[in-house]
């Protein structure tokens, strides 16, 4: 069950008893230009899509590593771009950049500028959920706080610390994508009925 409306936080005591969700539906590995071009078709289509970003981690200091992956997440699918078996990023570019699609995320800000030194674009339609919620008097600004707060599940981060830049994404890792993605969106429709903008 999601939180009670009287409190504004949940514990991570509280969130490791929540049973495990992840997304099921469809999802999409976008892993050619051509794929590209038909998945930017259909999202552009899309009023509101859950945005992330996953990045290789790096563990020394001075090391970094650009975006491996961007999650975009809409009403039926979630497409996963495989950034480096993608050549020439304009259709995904203009999704970014349109202020008639809504992308929701976690950290945008960071995600937007590691991108933004890959892919040209000038961003725009993006929305803060840690804003929102922060509005809302919620202390829990993560996306698995806010997942936990808003709707009583706790999703997985155990594929966070792994290899994504590798060729081929595991089953795990592509479920972890995903569900990143999908609970983004559906964050920011919570989110937006408890402000009473719906």
């Amino acid at each position: 069950m999601p939180h009670s409306s009287h409190r504004h936080t949940i514990s991570k005591e509280e969130i490791n008893v929540l049973p495990l969700k992840s997304y099921t539906g469809s999802i999409r590995v976008i892993d050619s230009d051509a794929k590209m071009r038909v998945a930017a078709r259909a999202l552009r289509n899309e009023k509101v899509l859950g945005f992330d970003t996953e990045t290789r981690p790096a563990f020394k200091a001075g090391e970094s590593y650009p975006p491996s992956l961007v999650q975009l997440a809409g009403s039926g699918s979630v497409y996963i771009f495989q950034l480096r078996h993608i050549t020439s990023y304009g259709s995904l570019a203009a999704i970014l950049a349109d202020k008639h699609v809504l992308k929701a995320g976690v950290a945008v800000r960071d995600d937007l500028k590691n991108l933004g030194a890959m892919v040209s674009f000038k961003p725009a339609g993006f929305v803060e959920l840690a804003d929102m919620s922060s509005k809302l008097g919620i202390k829990n600004a993560g996306v698995r706080g806010l997942a936990a707060f808003l709707f009583g599940f706790r999703i997985s981060k155990r594929a966070k610390i792994s290899r994504w830049d590798a060729p081929e994404l595991t089953k795990e890792q592509i479920a972890y994508a995903a569900t990143d993605a999908w609970i983004c969106r559906e964050i920011y429709f919570a989110l937006t009925e408890k402000s009473g903008m719906l």
